[in-house]
């Protein structure tokens, strides 16, 4: 193989001794720019491009793939003349796309077999032959890469096939971008208009609550002076329960969330939820801002954020303070904030021995851990508590599991409320599952899962940007241990079945309360496939019979006695051969059944046999 340099130069010439005749080549890139004229989805248009260059530079086959650097995938758009892999994603570091990428430049290759990682099936491998790959580029940056194979043992692809194709993938940047600027655009008109219904919603729900909840508590008052003391102080407890959620749905209404840096910045944000704390109790604040914020990554503004909210809940809620300050300090490497109050304190022992109620103190440790930040909690009853942290603009440290027994959960919705709501249901049913993180935009979501290295990712199918099947061939790329959990309610939704199709292990709906909700999370993460017998009959037994064909003789005794829970060293045994051979097998079985796991592959055969045929 060898990188090309792709100049001006000779006439084109396509295969060994034939010479592609100048009009055929002006018919093949005229049809191009019309076809990026007309009305043409992505995919469609990506096969047109690829067709006409596989037809003039004289190849059998070729592919188009987009490439993600920033998440080391790259997946298949459109593949033609080979099995069809179209919407499956890869790493970076494979195949003839990983070799463009790597070498910036196009390459190619004399045999296909000279493919490190290749991805083209292996009974279709030796019908293949020279192979060229050119960059699909688009300002200064790769956002693709166009393949052309071929099926005749005598072509080289030259100098001048790499200059055509050089110019087919020109269409294929323009055809990726429009289709792209097209999906933002979409995009944020969605989101103006979701906005807009959240904050209408939002106070609907505030007016109502808010209402009937300071109803609530007048009606407490009024009848407190008349009840024996044991009634009294249930009825203590209940307006303290109903005064945390007034101030709560306050909160609410003022959109204090993620999205609040959005249009704001974080001393902005910081002023506003100051501006709550006084609304709520009548505290008198202070914000101090020293340095300019040097616009990190967003999602450290919105943690940061976060661990100010969760400061001041505890200061409103708890602390019985006539004064709070907020601290912020822009250093050269670090974000330092600093929440202090002249409340009533508390015994910082707490936080390692006394029960874990809810988010609050936990809640701030586990955020500042994950932020990979330097968290002091200072306090002492009857004169206040100071929380300070010190938070790297790039975190080199990320804090592994609570404990041996925790699941680590990142959830991901583009609703904050949805987002919170899922936090609070998983939090309430299982003590086992620890939310390590909560993504509402997806393209944070795969940095997020290197990062966090979640056991599972519960995923919204509906993402917008990037839709809940792409997203999972990402995160499966990006970290194979990871599983995924979709949330849908249409079992009949194409992108489910490609969802699942690409690794994801289950899917659950947006009636299912918090046990059930836990129970699939804990199913996920322990490896089991949570799909109803319903999704399973739809996308596993349809297939089965003929995915059974695709399987060797050694193959089918393989898998007999991986469905019947046997090791590999017993296999081996059983069967006469070494367990090298084995794993190969269970690999084999594994991919032809498009089965995650042996889970997976046991589910699979359950569903076939008990398939009506």
């Amino acid at each position: 193989m060898k990188p090309v340099e792709a100049g001006p130069g000779a006439p084109i010439i396509g295969t060994v001794g034939v010479r592609i005749d100048p009009h055929d080549k002006i018919d093949a890139l005229t049809g191009a720019v019309e076809d990026l004229a007309g009305q043409f989805t992505l995919q469609p248009l990506l096969r047109r491009i690829l067709t006409r260059a596989i037809s003039l530079l004289g190849g059998g086959a070729g592919s188009i793939c987009s490439v993600d650097e920033q998440a080391g995938v790259y997946r298949k758009e459109a593949d033609l003349g080979v099995s069809c892999q179209e919407g499956r994603s890869f790493p970076l570091d494979e195949g003839v796309t990983g070799a463009v990428v790597a070498n910036r430049a196009p390459m190619v290759f004399d045999s296909y077999a000279e493919v490190r990682g290749g991805h083209v099936a292996p009974g279709e491998r030796d019908r293949l032959h020279a192979t060229v790959g050119v960059p699909i580029e688009w300002a200064g940056r790769i956002i693709g890469v166009c393949v052309v194979f071929s099926t005749d043992p005598a072509l080289r692809f030259r100098d001048e096939d790499v200059r055509l194709l050089g110019l087919f993938a020109k269409h294929a940047a323009i055809a990726i971008t429009n289709a792209r600027l097209h999906a933002d655009a979409d995009d944020r008109t969605r989101r103006l208009a979701v906005s807009a219904e959240r904050e209408r919603v939002v106070r609907d729900v505030h007016d109502a609550v808010a209402r009937a909840l300071g109803s609530i508590l007048m009606h407490i008052d009024a009848v407190d002076g008349a009840l024996d003391p044991a009634t009294a102080a249930h009825l203590a407890a209940a307006r303290t329960t109903a005064g945390n959620a007034l101030a709560e749905t306050r909160r609410t209404v003022l959109g204090l969330g993620p999205a609040l840096l959005e249009p704001h910045s974080l001393d902005d944000a910081l002023a506003m939820e100051l501006g709550w704390a006084r609304s709520t109790t009548g505290i008198r604040t202070d914000l101090v801002v020293t340095g300019e914020w040097p616009h990190p990554a967003p999602e450290l503004g919105q943690q940061a954020l976060r661990i100010v909210q969760e400061a001041l809940t505890n200061v409103v809620l708890h602390a019985q303070a006539s004064l709070v300050r907020v601290g912020v300090l822009y250093g050269t490497e670090d974000l330092t904030i600093v929440v202090e109050d002249n409340g009533c304190g508390f015994d910082p022992a707490r936080l390692a021995t006394g029960p874990r109620t809810g988010l609050g103190l936990t809640g701030i440790v586990a955020r500042a851990k994950h932020l990979g930040a330097d968290l002091q909690i200072e306090s002492t009853p009857g004169w206040g508590t100071r929380v300070r942290a010190h938070v790297p603009y790039e975190r080199t440290a990320i804090g592994g599991r609570s404990g041996e027994d925790s699941w680590r959960i990142l959830v991901v919705h583009p609703r904050p409320i949805v987002r919170a709501g899922l936090v609070r249901l998983l939090a309430r049913a299982e003590p086992e599952i620890q939310v390590v993180g909560e993504i509402g935009e997806a393209r944070a979501v795969v940095d997020a899962v290197r990062v966090l290295e979640p056991d599972v990712v519960l995923l919204d199918l509906q993402m917008p940007e990037l839709d809940g099947a792409r997203l999972t061939s990402y995160i499966r790329a990006a970290r194979p241990g990871t599983s995924i959990l979709v949330l849908a309610d249409d079992t009949a939704d194409d992108l489910l079945r490609a969802a699942v199709m690409a690794g994801a292990r289950g899917c659950v709906g947006s009636a299912a309360d918090g046990p059930a909700l836990a129970r699939a999370v804990l199913a996920a993460a322990r490896g089991d496939v949570a799909l109803t017998e319903q999704v399973l009959h739809r996308f596993v037994g349809a297939r089965a019979e003929s995915l059974d064909e695709a399987l060797t003789e050694r193959e089918h005794e393989v898998r007999r006695l991986v469905e019947r829970g046997l090791p590999d060293k017993r296999i081996a045994s059983l069967l006469g051969i070494s367990v090298k051979t084995v794993e190969k097998h269970v690999g084999s079985v594994l991919r032809k059944t498009g089965s995650a796991n042996r889970t997976a592959l046991a589910h699979r055969s359950a569903v076939q046999r008990a398939t009506p045929r």
